[in-house]
């Protein structure tokens, strides 16, 4: 490991081994400026004649001084070391990590687009209110729902939005009720919404398909279960085979069925959530409709709904009038606002531009690829990780290191870390919970058959390393810039500064 030293000295060769990058207050040095400024001639006002006492800091704040070419160098090496979508393929289940077209890019830089201030009035923003409208008609026939609110900023604000509509829907009705089902293998997400929303969770287990459990569902239904979410296909990556009885059984103790959009890449043009019964959908924009996403945001989450649920949505939304134009309306029932604006518009605009590049036919290849991608990967990695469930997958396939674990002493996330040295992002681990030793990878439609060769080859080699010199995996990642981390200690003892008592 290379010895940190002041004024901008750092590894030569930043995109492996171990060498550290310094923070800018190790590479300062006194008199150092990464600015300049004129001499005007106007003479310096002291701060505390500008800004009142009670609002100064009485401490000094430490500021790194460095040099513009090294805070622009710093920066780069720390850019050069991050792994993204555009760089290598991103296996992540659950996630649809998929290459975001930069045409769809293009569009949304279009200056009539991204110079338009929200809160221009809506008679002198027509272009913006038709995208809007446009983006939710389009949404609503790919869902087969009736209507749809695009203010949400993610999935996880989608279903908030989503557990809100289904509490106005059911307290209009005089009967707001208590409980959600959830299934085992739902996202970690969903019971955490069902609380924000005031409802219970009621955890319906699988059964040994790796599906919902009919017969334990039905024994949980009453008149106090507000609905159930679900997506379809679920979290293991199978279709849910009998959505048709689970929506009837539901819907027959007027409860209703939220439709959790993370998985909606499998299903694109194939069949629709509002046609297996489906009476709320939250889809990903940032995921299936490729925008950019990552280390936060932008996300997307728009919710759609069906016929009952429309005068509840958010408001106000962009509406065609009768005349032609477009304009802001509030629907009559509607929950309020669940955003400062009217959502994550350029990210909207993108996934409107995705949608129409791609038309119906397209958007259908894009699931029967991604399909067949999850399936080859499956079939191709059998001998060396095999399925938690064996039989077709959809869009994404849920492996298991089990047998590894059993023979060789070398678990799931030691295959991950491994999975870092070989080039690659690494799957999904430890999820769903209900597989032992899950490694969840979703190949998306995207990658070619060469990377996902390239993918399994580097599995087997992986795996081969783990009967004869398993100790390398164990410690694994040691050609990044990071080796590896003990990732149990910072989620229990978190120390968000960077300083000696944090190493």
């Amino acid at each position: 490991m290379s010895k940190i030293a002041p004024g901008g000295k750092a590894s030569s060769a930043p995109l492996l081994g171990n060498d550290i990058e310094p923070t800018l207050f190790e590479m300062s040095v006194p008199g150092r400026s990464a600015y300049q400024l004129r001499t005007t001639g106007v003479p310096a006002t002291p701060l505390k004649d500008m800004v009142p006492f009670a609002h100064l800091n009485p401490e000094v704040i430490p500021i790194a001084e460095v040099s513009e070419r090294d805070l622009v160098a710093h920066f780069m090496r720390l850019s050069h070391r991050q792994f993204s979508v555009d760089l290598g393929m991103y296996p992540l289940g659950s996630c649809t990590m998929k290459y975001n077209p930069k045409f769809c890019d293009a569009v949304a830089s279009d200056p009539g687009l991204n110079t338009v201030h929200p809160g221009t009035p809506a008679e002198l923003s027509q272009g913006w209110l038709e995208l809007l409208v446009d983006l939710e008609q389009k949404l609503c026939a790919i869902t087969g729902m009736q209507a749809a609110t695009l203010q949400p900023a993610a999935g996880a604000a989608g279903e908030l939005t989503g557990l809100l509509l289904m509490r106005a829907y059911h307290t209009a009705n005089g009967d707001p009720r208590k409980r959600v089902l959830i299934p085992d293998a739902a996202h970690g997400t969903n019971p955490a919404s069902v609380t924000l929303g005031g409802y219970e969770v009621t955890t319906i287990p699988s059964n040994e398909r790796g599906l919902v459990d009919l017969a334990a569902l039905k024994a949980q239904l009453g008149p106090d279960v507000a609905g159930i979410m679900l997506t379809n296909p679920n979290t293991v990556g199978l279709f849910e085979e009998e959505i048709v009885e689970i929506a009837e059984a539901v819907h027959d103790i007027g409860g209703l069925l939220y439709y959790d959009g993370a998985n909606l890449n499998a299903i694109l043009g194939q069949v629709r959530p509002g046609d297996m019964g489906f009476d709320i959908v939250h889809m990903n924009l940032h995921k299936t409709f490729a925008t950019p996403h990552g280390g936060g945001g932008p996300g997307a989450g728009p919710v759609a709904v069906s016929k009952r649920l429309v005068e509840f949505l958010p408001g106000p939304k962009a509406t065609r009038m009768t005349d032609g134009s477009y304009a802001w309306v509030k629907p009559p029932r509607s929950i309020g606002r669940v955003h400062g604006w009217h959502g994550n518009a350029m990210v909207l605009a993108r996934a409107l531009a995705y949608i129409t590049v791609h038309g119906g036919d397209g958007l259908k290849r894009v699931s029967e690829h991604a399909v067949l991608n999850a399936n080859w990967l499956r079939v191709r990695l059998a001998d060396s990780l095999p399925a938690a469930y064996d039989r077709v997958c959809m869009h994404e396939c849920t492996l298991t290191a089990t047998p590894l674990k059993q023979k060789f002493g070398i678990k799931g996330l030691d295959v991950a870390k491994g999975l870092l040295e070989e080039g690659f992002h690494s799957p999904t681990v430890y999820f769903p919970l209900i597989v032992d030793e899950a490694l969840m990878f979703e190949p998306t439609e995207t990658e070619s058959l060469q990377t996902l060769e390239a993918l399994a080859e580097a599995v087997e080699r992986i795996v081969a390393r783990a009967e004869t010199d398993p100790e390398s995996l164990r410690i694994a990642p040691q050609t990044t810039p990071v080796s590896r981390v003990d990732e149990a200690r910072a989620a229990r003892q978190l120390v968000p500064t960077e300083d000696a008592a944090a190493r």
